[in-house]
């Protein structure tokens, strides 16, 4: 073990390596890692990880450093893969200056969309096992999912004149748990919303919450 803390250690200091072909290897670690961590937890083996991706435990630790990195890094991939796309879509319908429940709309059906695949919500759940360990899970769970929506969500709500908002930090939080939340709640007990369900919590929970700041 003492020998894996120092490999790990030692390639923190170490620059990553960088180039086409590195970038190939390190694609290949996080789609392997993912598989690796949603099959057996994140209790599995680096060299588990190594072996299903096509190279050794040493480039692993020279692109990321370390297993919670490397787990960061596939939580990170998973929610741009999942929200990423939605987080433009919001901009650019800003920058079109949609009508304000268009633009709510649109956004909480690309994050339910994106949150509710099966992998995501597996994800969720594992850093929920694991967060009382390492901390930095939940935070990039934050800093990639919810967290990345909120300023361009508080730049939509502030720029609409119908809307009165003075605790622009609760509102984002009741918008989430009106249109999101009750997926992650069911997921908890290894249901799923039907599809006709989610679309109703959609419109609806948008109908309610500029309703209530109207």
């Amino acid at each position: 073990m003492k020998g894996l803390k120092d490999m790990s250690d030692n390639a923190v200091t170490r620059q990553k390596p960088s180039g086409e072909r590195a970038a190939r290897k390190r694609v290949a670690i996080i789609e392997a890692a993912r598989a690796q961590f949603l099959q057996h937890g994140f209790g599995v083996g680096v060299d588990q990880i190594a072996t299903a991706a096509g190279v050794s435990k040493v480039t692993i630790y020279n692109h990321f450093g370390s297993k919670e990195d490397l787990f960061t890094e596939v939580v990170g991939d998973a929610l741009e893969q999942a929200l990423g796309e939605s987080a433009r879509a919001m901009s650019r319908r800003l920058t079109a200056d949609d009508d304000i429940r268009d633009v709510l709309t649109g956004a909480a059906r690309g994050w339910v969309e994106g949150i509710a695949q099966d992998e995501v919500l597996a994800l969720r759940a594992l850093i929920a096992a694991e967060s009382h360990r390492f901390s930095q899970l939940g935070r990039a769970w934050r800093a990639q999912g919810p967290d990345r929506f909120a300023k361009p969500l508080a730049a939509a709500l502030e720029s609409c004149a119908d809307l009165r908002i003075d605790d622009m930090e609760v509102a984002i939080l009741q918008f989430y748990a009106l249109v999101l939340y009750p997926h992650i709640v069911h997921s908890a007990y290894g249901e799923r919303l039907a599809p006709d369900l989610a679309e109703r919590l959609v419109e609806r929970g948008v109908d309610m919450f500029l309703a209530y700041y109207g």
